[in-house]
């Protein structure tokens, strides 16, 4: 992870193809994300976020990129209050990651032999030591596990259990930001 981006490489052995369905398909998403995207892939085509019952629709969420079994490329989420709601993410919180600039995910599905793939996600284009940086940070190696987890056995990682405000999918990694400096 640098200041801006966070880059996490995992090896699943399952082919690329698997792998890519992983990413695109909603009943494989829904079951180790929890959510679901609504797009056809197409470069430059929306992308609807269906989360916990809360469809998150913007402008801005675009698939950047896309070569299938080889390359998916996105634009991250709005933050909307209705997403937080979904979400358990109080408006604090949502107010201050709204404030952060869009962020991109890239996915990049290489065949290791005939029975690996290697897949490297970077999320970039963070504030440097920003709210969204950090809970994205924490999240990313649980669900990208999750995902590999689903692939190599059938099924997905168990969810954490939240106690917190914060909500799920690595946003309760955010406790920590009263004891940020800045």
């Amino acid at each position: 992870m640098s200041d801006s981006a966070i880059t996490y490489t995992l090896y699943i052995q399952a082919d690329p193809s698997r792998v890519w369905q992983a990413l695109t398909d909603p009943a494989l998403t829904r079951r180790y994300w929890g959510l679901s995207f609504e797009t056809d892939w197409s470069v430059g085509s929306a992308m609807d976020w269906v989360e916990r019952g809360t469809r998150t629709s913007d402008p801005g969420q675009l698939v950047l990129g896309c070569v299938p079994d080889r390359l998916l490329s996105y634009t991250w989420h709005t933050f909307s209050p209705q997403w937080a709601a979904a979400v358990g993410i109080d408006e604090e919180l949502r107010s201050e990651l709204a404030q952060e600039p869009r962020t991109k995910v890239t996915y990049e599905i290489e065949p290791v032999g005939d029975t690996l793939a290697r897949l490297t996600i970077r999320h970039e284009g963070f504030v440097p030591g920003g709210t969204l940086i950090g809970m994205c940070g924490r999240a990313w190696p649980m669900l990208a596990s999750s995902l590999k987890t689903l692939l190599e056995t059938g099924a997905p990682l168990p969810e954490p259990q939240h106690e917190t405000s914060q909500g799920a999918g690595g946003y309760e990694a955010h406790e920590s930001r009263g004891t940020r400096e800045g």
